[in-house]
């Protein structure tokens, strides 16, 4: 059990990190979307590569923080019965859910993706915009980075199930455990 627990605690730090380095990109996409506009409407200029990098940097922070996201329990779910639910009840909840909706959507998205990147990757894709940005095959990758760190996260939370349900709700570690009953959110320790 306890290398459950390790396994639990380095997808976890893994998307920790992940999301502290990628949430970032927020600040830059406010940069850029306000220059694009100061210089639209003062200037009377516009690049279409800059408008290409704010958008370009929304996918790719939000597809990048996904794992984040449910490692903090930030995603939508209908509270009503999890919230006040007992933490067996909430692991029971989550290790179904994982294994019936989450991997197996991961599963989908990345089977329907891979040749889509593939594809974008063989001609070195860029935007279809003239004076737009190259990379969009860079861009396009961050679909297999978000499942794969979607399905990881998946991964530590049915681990995370099974540490609940066998008793052993002392090895999870801090920044897994979940939020008290109350439905108050727990913050994300390091």
């Amino acid at each position: 059990m306890r290398l459950v627990a390790f396994l639990v605690d380095i997808i976890s730090l893994i998307n920790l990190w992940i999301g502290r380095v990628f949430s970032w990109l927020s600040l830059a996409i406010v940069v850029v979307c306000f220059t694009v506009v100061v210089q639209r409407y003062v200037f009377a200029i516009s690049y279409v590569w800059m408008q290409d990098l704010y958008i370009w940097l929304n996918g790719a922070m939000f597809t990048a923080v996904a794992g984040f996201a449910l490692l903090r329990d930030d995603h939508v779910r209908v509270d009503i019965y999890y919230r006040p639910a007992s933490d067996r009840r909430k692991a029971l909840v989550d290790l179904i859910g994982v294994l019936a909706f989450l991997l197996p959507f991961t599963a989908v998205v990345f089977i329907y993706s891979l040749p889509f990147v593939q594809r974008a990757w063989s001609y070195h894709e860029a935007s279809a915009n003239v004076g737009g940005m190259p990379g969009l095959f860079i861009l396009k990758t961050f679909i297999i980075g978000f499942v794969a760190i979607l399905a990881l996260q998946g991964v530590a939370m049915a681990l995370r199930s099974v540490l609940v349900l066998g008793g052993r709700s002392d090895l999870v570690p801090p920044r897994m455990q979940y939020p008290p009953q109350t439905g108050a959110a727990v913050g994300v320790k390091s």
